[in-house]
């Protein structure tokens, strides 16, 4: 049985809150792509153009927590494969990767723990029912956040990925923007329909800009009309902004791929522990690179950190 999330996340916060109270380091996650140099990269990072230490990074061998949060609301021939590519990806996790299962309908649940043990994970995705309205924007934050405080707790990687199937029209909120004067050519309304849906993740991204977890999302369904296109480029700018990724499933068939490219993207993450200057503005612009002799592979990392009060 599912229980609420804040019970969880309030559990965690118990054990964390005393964990960077004065924050002198800063947690990035990085996805190098084809390292062509031999041997680990050797990460260089920069603080708002001062070069910083690289206290210690983790990689793809090192531990690490999923958290997968299931949005799942309708059609079977959908959510059936995607939930058979989840537990085909988690049974070939290795022993040091452990996954939490949470529920985004009506708000945030756990469903289960994260553990060594994978058959209680397996076990709920099976029996969990497709209903309801999307809540991935509504609990994402939240989400992020329970991750963020896990991580601050053990030098462990941490991420979030959304599997979901919702549509920008089935949330509870309204975000059609709909015309208020029709009438009049002019009408804001008319000329921004996706204004709303821009304004939420805005806003969403300033909740996630001192969080330290990536977010991960595979969106099932390929919608192509102007309002979901808005929803689901807005989705992808969300994930990078914290360092993850978006992908979009383009048929049925392709669902059982692309989770397994996501599982994959993941596991490749890197997070590296950069040391901050004494003194640094709250609003922080990171660079990494990986210098090579045979020519840098091209990096991926989140760019932008708001400093946390305290």
């Amino acid at each position: 049985m599912s229980r609420p999330f804040w019970i969880f996340l309030a559990f965690v916060f118990a054990f964390t809150s005393l964990a960077r109270a004065q924050t002198r380091s800063i947690t990035v996650p990085v996805w190098v792509e084809s390292d062509h140099c031999g041997g680990p990269p050797k990460f260089q990072a920069t603080v708002n153009g001062s070069r910083v230490p690289v206290k210690s990074a983790l990689g793809p061998s090192s531990d690490q927590i999923i958290l997968v949060v299931l949005d799942l609301t309708s059609s079977l021939t959908l959510i059936d494969p995607a939930k058979q590519a989840l537990i085909s990806q988690i049974s070939k996790l290795p022993p040091n990767t452990w996954v939490g299962l949470l529920h985004a309908q009506d708000g945030l649940h756990v469903l289960t723990d994260p553990g060594a043990n994978s058959k209680p994970a397996i076990a709920a995705i099976r029996a969990l029912s497709n209903s309801g309205q999307p809540g991935l924007l509504g609990t994402v934050t939240s989400a992020l956040s329970l991750a963020d405080g896990v991580a601050r707790k053990s030098p462990v990687r941490v991420s979030v990925l959304y599997v979901t199937d919702g549509s920008i029209y089935s949330y509870p909120e309204d975000y059609t923007n709909p015309v208020i004067n029709q009438s009049d050519p002019y009408d804001l309304s008319r000329a921004f329909p996706d204004a709303l849906i821009n304004d939420k993740i805005s806003r969403l991204i300033r909740s996630a800009s001192s969080l330290e977890a990536p977010l991960f999302v595979v969106q099932l369904a390929f919608r192509q009309d102007g309002l979901s296109e808005a929803y689901q480029s807005g989705l992808k700018t969300l994930a990078r902004a914290t360092g993850g990724a978006s992908m979009i499933a383009q048929s049925e068939a392709g669902i059982p791929d692309l989770i397994s490219q996501m599982f994959s993207r993941i596991s490749d993450t890197w997070l590296l522990t950069l040391e901050l200057p004494p003194k640094v503005h709250k609003d922080i612009r990171i660079h990494v690179d990986v210098p090579c002799r045979e020519g840098s592979p091209r990096v991926f990392w989140r760019a932008h950190f708001q400093l946390r009060e305290g």
